[in-house]
């Protein structure tokens, strides 16, 4: 297939390009180097650096398109809380002005990049596709808008649509030539920034909150590997319904804390990770963990590398040999 990859520059976007090429696909990048980078662009691939507002430029009724796989986003759930009006005007209009593209072009199937942070604080766990929609932050709640449009898109213009919901991914997409991580600045996750602290590069690690009612009293998240994730977005891709909006919480299913993560840092780097805790965090639940039982069901997808210590190996390895001086 022609395949349009909006954020195709970016992390997850360029991961998953690199496998549609793999796939044999054809691939256009759109991207516009806001937070993506030159170097996790596939040189297999067509570049175009222009804004998701801008798609019907690309996106032309002419040009053979068979499906867009939809990642440029802004993600940062604390900056969308101080500025929301950038992530609205990002996340959500320029979403509406690909989707409007889309259907002028006459593209009927579209994946689109979700988060499971637009169920909040969950009530119940792990999370499943049914659980109350309610965000807690603006970041969240541009999603939720977007996945309600691609269910209107769907009903009314028979639309093949999926969305996948995720929390944290992790590790890099490592073979030969090829090799592709988290390049975040500023960064804002916890193993990339355990990354840096085990290579010298920070003081010290802050973990806010030591007081949940967890096993150890740091938060628990849900993670999952790069490689993984990418693989799903493929599968959605091949599986989508005409006239259905297929969605898909992806997840491992157990969650990790925060002390369990520093952990893995330490064994897997060698080097210590100094911690300091902090206070909590306003709006910060304590366990966020996805139910990936739909599919595992529907799209027979299985994460291969479900452990932390997997992740974390890769990450390193990325940051060890790409990213240090």
């Amino acid at each position: 297939m022609k395949l349009l990859v909006t954020g195709g520059a970016g992390y997850i976007g360029g991961v998953v390009t690199r496998l549609l090429l793999d796939a044999g696909h054809e691939v256009v990048v759109l991207d516009d180097l806001r937070t993506g980078h030159r170097e996790a662009l596939a040189p297999e691939a067509t570049f175009v650096e222009a804004r998701i507002h801008d798609a019907a430029r690309v996106l032309t009724p002419g040009a053979g398109f068979d499906g867009v796989l939809h990642f440029a986003a802004l993600i940062a759930a604390g900056e969308s809380m101080a500025r929301p009006e950038i992530y609205w005007e990002n996340n959500t209009i320029g979403s509406l002005a690909l989707i409007d593209a889309a259907r002028a072009a006459g593209v009927r199937r579209f994946v689109f990049s979700s988060t499971a942070a637009v169920y909040g604080n969950p009530t119940e766990l792990p999370i499943t596709e049914s659980a109350v929609k309610a965000p807690t932050n603006t970041y969240g709640a541009t999603k939720l808008a977007v996945d309600m449009a691609l269910t209107s898109e769907a009903h009314a213009y028979d639309l093949a649509a999926v969305s996948l919901r995720y929390f944290n991914v992790a590790g890099a997409y490592l073979r030969p030539g090829h090799a592709l991580g988290e390049r975040h600045d500023p960064e804002s996750h916890l193993i990339p920034i355990a990354l840096q602290v085990a290579a010298g590069r920070r003081e010290k690690l802050q973990l806010f909150g030591d007081d949940y009612p967890t096993a150890d009293g740091t938060c628990v998240r849900d993670y999952i590997h790069v490689e993984d994730l990418a693989r799903a977005h493929l599968l959605a891709l091949d599986t989508a319904v005409p006239g259905e909006h297929r969605i898909f919480n992806l997840g491992n299913g157990n969650g990790f804390s925060n002390r369990e993560v520093v952990e893995v840092v330490r064994e897997v780097t060698g080097h210590p990770v100094p911690v300091e805790m902090a206070p909590r965090r306003e709006g910060d639940p304590a366990a966020l963990v996805a139910s990936s039982a739909r599919a595992h069901a529907e799209l027979g997808w299985v994460p291969a590398k479900p452990t932390l210590a997997e992740m974390v190996g890769d990450a390193w390895t990325f940051y060890r040999d790409h990213l240090l001086p």
